[in-house]
């Protein structure tokens, strides 16, 4: 179930969306678009994640890595749209 991001979450997932349009990233891309520090790029990431925003999955070359994919705005706004009526 996808839930509403912070204001500054949504900063970061929106710098991150106009840098992969949706495509596959890894941490060092992330650490390129929103220039914070390893701790702080660890916690969006994970409260994307946890929001359902972010969805992760092994890197199959190196199970040490991950590898990111952002779901898209229209299918994000739609889950909580649905959400919202359920309630």
């Amino acid at each position: 179930m996808i839930k509403p991001l912070s204001p500054t979450l949504m900063v970061n997932y929106s710098i991150l969306w106009s840098k992969t349009k949706g495509g596959e990233f890894t941490y060092g891309d992330v650490r390129k678009a929103i220039k914070g520090k390893d701790a702080n790029i660890n916690n969006v990431l994970s409260a994307m994640r946890k929001r359902g925003w972010l969805l992760t999955e092994l890197d199959p070359e190196d199970s040490r890595r991950r590898i990111y994919r952002l779901k898209s705005p229209d299918e994000a706004v739609g889950e909580l749209a649905s959400t919202a009526f359920k309630a």
